[in-house]
């Protein structure tokens, strides 16, 4: 799995054994986000929105960080197969990327991405949480992998 910082963004990339659609089935499924999560902070109680995002759709779900709490997302960028991105009320967004490979897979890259904040507060955000996200993102990819693997086989 490749990782990557900078003063905008963490990401991570990994190759799933699976297509692009499979993979994408469970970013756009809401309900499969507690399945996929890395972090431990997505509880599978309570997830509200449609069945399959779309851009513009609105979902929620409880979480737990310290506190428990409930969160509000937007998807601010679609493309099936492709891409998909969602934020909550900070600018910082969490986008997956999808890439077909030559040998019928899927290279799937995570990005938390903080470009849509002025500099000062993406690098104190950075350097706040960023490694914290950055081991959330690599614990999403190898959930991910597995999950998609499993319902593609």
């Amino acid at each position: 799995m490749a990782g990557s910082k900078t003063s905008k963004n963490r990401s991570a990339s990994t190759v799933v054994d699976a297509p692009a659609s499979t993979v994408f089935a469970i970013l756009a499924d809401p309900r499969q986000h507690p399945r996929i999560d890395g972090s431990g902070t997505v509880k599978a109680s309570a997830v509200d929105g449609p069945e399959r995002l779309e851009l513009g759709s609105q979902f929620g779900m409880s979480m737990k960080q310290g506190a428990p709490y409930k969160i509000k997302n937007t998807v601010v960028e679609h493309e099936p197969d492709r891409l998909i991105a969602w934020r909550h009320v900070g600018l910082h967004r969490w986008r997956y990327e999808l890439e077909p490979t030559n040998g019928g897979g899927t290279k799937v890259t995570e990005t938390w991405d903080l470009s849509h904040y002025p500099l000062p507060l993406r690098l104190a955000l950075s350097a706040g949480f960023g490694s914290k996200t950055q081991k959330a993102i690599e614990g999403t990819l190898v959930k991910l992998k597995a999950a998609a693997e499993a319902d593609a086989g």
